[in-house]
């Protein structure tokens, strides 16, 4: 009769989840660089002429606003950062969801590199909103409830900038990072739904799920364009910051390998250099 300690062995493969089987298939530095080289392409240069040909359309041709005038424009710029601000922030949560249940190390590495690219759209979305806010509210900075939830969005993405190098043990940033970001997601819907909660100066979403947009055709068509154009960059640059991480990563693991080599047969390694 086989003993029972045999016989788990070889069950095991068959009883492992397939959810976590195909998580970590791409946990491979070398099948991650294959597939994201050759994804990158394909996502940057489409993200690159479509940001150029919604700005172009946006900023020279589409018509001014009958109340705004010129300045709507801006619209072109700020409504894009603002959607990548909060889907950055949301992706960035998904990967920490990943990295605490299934402890997938890439999410760790695409979590820490997406918090710069969040933040600089953040950053892009708030200044965009001030120089917008000056000719409509005669103001550059009000403590309006959209505006200061998206403020406090910002902090989230410098606080978990700051976390995740926080520690000589990066296994520990990543997780006090992850947990940050996880519980910074209550502050999205805050900024989605501000305009609807609250007595705002802010003006109410142009899309609904319930109702058609409220901007014309002409301004809507190319604020679409550089909405798409400009997710596609983000992803571009996420993934092109997490190839590096990856590299740097395995790069690193080379030389510890060869200075610990080094140091059990220190002998070896007098014979190379002589």
């Amino acid at each position: 009769m086989t003993p029972p300690s045999t016989i788990a062995p070889k069950l095991a493969p068959k009883l492992a989840p397939k959810s976590g089987q195909s998580l970590h298939r791409f946990a491979n530095p070398g099948r991650f660089l294959r597939l994201s080289g050759a994804v990158l392409p394909w996502i940057a240069v489409p993200g690159a002429l479509l940001t150029v040909i919604g700005l172009a359309w946006g900023l020279f041709l589409s018509p001014a606003d009958w109340q705004q005038g010129d300045a709507v424009r801006i619209i072109y710029v700020h409504v894009p950062s603002a959607w990548l601000a909060s889907g950055g922030y949301l992706a960035l949560a998904v990967c920490s969801v990943l990295s605490l249940v299934w402890r997938h190390p890439l999410a760790d590495l695409a979590a820490a590199e997406i918090g710069p690219v969040g933040a600089a759209f953040t950053a892009l979305c708030l200044a965009t909103g001030s120089l917008w806010g000056k000719p409509m509210w005669g103001t550059w900075w009000v403590w309006d409830a959209r505006l200061t939830s998206v403020l406090v969005l910002f902090f989230l993405y410098l606080g978990h900038i700051a976390l995740v190098r926080a520690f000589d043990d990066p296994t520990r940033g990543y997780r006090a990072g992850a947990i940050l970001a996880l519980v910074g997601v209550v502050n999205l819907p805050i900024i989605k739904f501000s305009v609807d909660w609250w007595n705002t100066l802010h003006q109410p979403s142009s899309f609904s799920l319930t109702a058609a947009p409220t901007l014309h055709v002409d301004m809507l068509w190319p604020l679409l364009i550089a909405a798409l154009g400009y997710s596609l960059l983000f992803g571009a640059i996420v993934l092109t910051r997490t190839r590096a991480a990856v590299m740097e990563r395995r790069l690193r693991g080379l030389l510890m390998a060869r200075a610990n080599a080094a140091d059990a047969n220190p002998y070896a390694a007098v014979g190379d250099d002589a």
